[in-house]
């Protein structure tokens, strides 16, 4: 699944540090605002102890991670929407993606000076959204032009899409996400060929120091009641400390890292998954003595759709999905035990897979 997410924020805010702690390339960190001139991409593995609890009872010679990418996008600055710091590029590499991760500085550094003199996360917030909000309205305008030539020819559709374009472009105006804005599907297909900016979902982390790891600051708190009531996830990870957890190569060193920190687990281990789920992405898992590998679908995808992601073949010819659930598989404790149980399904074309299952296809071209 060719999917993407977009790290986002004002300069200088870590976003390169936590990019540095998932992904399997490294960007450049420096205390130079506008350093960096391109997006880093990397591939992140989705952590997943399923995996190693599926081992327990299929002895494997490899385990395989499903994966995202992530690109890790120059820093912002007010008037990016007419060019300042790396600007347009910047805005349009945020276009390409799927979704968003919001890094906001909630920690106070003298050696690490803040753009706009102070560090204010509720004001880089908004500053984010308003160079986002100016783009997507800029769009909306444009398709706006094209419509009223369209619907002066009398093409009805377009004149309806005027009225809903006329809504969204009020709702920008006032300053507003569209991702706000209610619309149904018939609505929405005005806008899907815009790719707009601000509809996008988004995960907001709040880069804390080490102190902040556990329970937070100031800063967190006055996000979350920014964001209160608001479809989003925040999520607080303390940048440094994880830079130093992703150098340690010792498991058992990590381990001892974090529960020094007061953590249970690395907090960019929780931002993957929250990425991964904002994606509307879910894992299925082949299991056998070669393998035990985790794929990576859309959610409601069915059986023949799940086999298009292993091999294009196993969509093409398929005849039927052996399926088993996982949470079966790891209390019976084997495929056979599970066939004593009743607990091997077999499923047809319209099956529509759950996360977690065991599937063997079966296919003949």
């Amino acid at each position: 699944m060719a999917l993407q997410c977009g790290i986002i924020g004002i300069t200088n805010v870590g976003k390169t540090t936590i990019y540095n702690c998932i992904s399997n390339t490294k960007g450049e960190t420096n205390a130079f605002a506008f350093s960096a001139t391109k997006s880093n991409i990397g591939v992140v593995q989705v952590p997943d102890s399923r995996l190693y609890e599926l081992e327990r009872h299929q002895v494997t010679e490899k385990i395989v991670h499903t994966t995202v990418e992530i690109v890790d996008i120059p820093g912002l600055a007010r008037g990016s929407n007419k060019g300042e710091g790396v600007g347009n590029k910047f805005l349009g590499d945020i276009r390409n993606t799927d979704a968003l991760i919001h890094v906001l500085r909630c920690f106070d550094n003298e050696l690490l000076p803040h753009i706009d003199g102070s560090v204010d996360p509720v004001r880089d917030l908004e500053t984010v959204d308003f160079e986002l909000q100016i783009k997507d309205l800029e769009s909306v305008e444009k398709k706006i032009l094209r419509l009223e030539r369209a619907a002066k020819a009398g093409d009805k559709d377009a004149k309806q899409g005027l009225e809903f374009l006329s809504r969204v472009k009020d709702h920008l105006e006032n300053f507003n996400n569209i991702s706000t804005l209610p619309m149904k599907d018939d609505e929405k297909r005005h806008v899907d060929d815009l790719f707009l900016l601000t509809m996008k979902p988004v995960i907001y982390v709040c880069n804390v120091d080490e102190k902040s790891a556990v329970k937070g600051n100031n800063y967190v708190e006055r996000i979350k009641e920014k964001l209160k009531g608001k479809d989003t996830e925040v999520l607080v990870i303390a940048g440094e400390i994880e830079a130093e957890i992703a150098e340690l190569e010792n498991k058992e060193d990590r381990l001892a890292f974090l529960t020094d920190a007061g953590l249970d687990e690395p907090g960019v281990d929780k931002l993957v998954r929250a990425a991964y789920k904002m994606l509307n992405l879910q894992t299925f898992f082949t299991v056998g003595p070669k393998e035990i590998k985790a794929w990576t679908i859309k959610k409601g995808m069915t059986a023949p759709q799940a086999a298009g992601v292993i091999h294009s073949d196993l969509e093409r010819g398929f005849i039927r999905a052996e399926v088993m659930r996982y949470n079966d598989f790891i209390k019976l404790g084997s495929e056979h035990a599970c066939k004593e149980a009743g607990k091997f399904y077999i499923e047809g074309k319209n099956y529509i897979v759950d996360d977690g299952d065991i599937l063997h296809i079966r296919f003949n071209v």
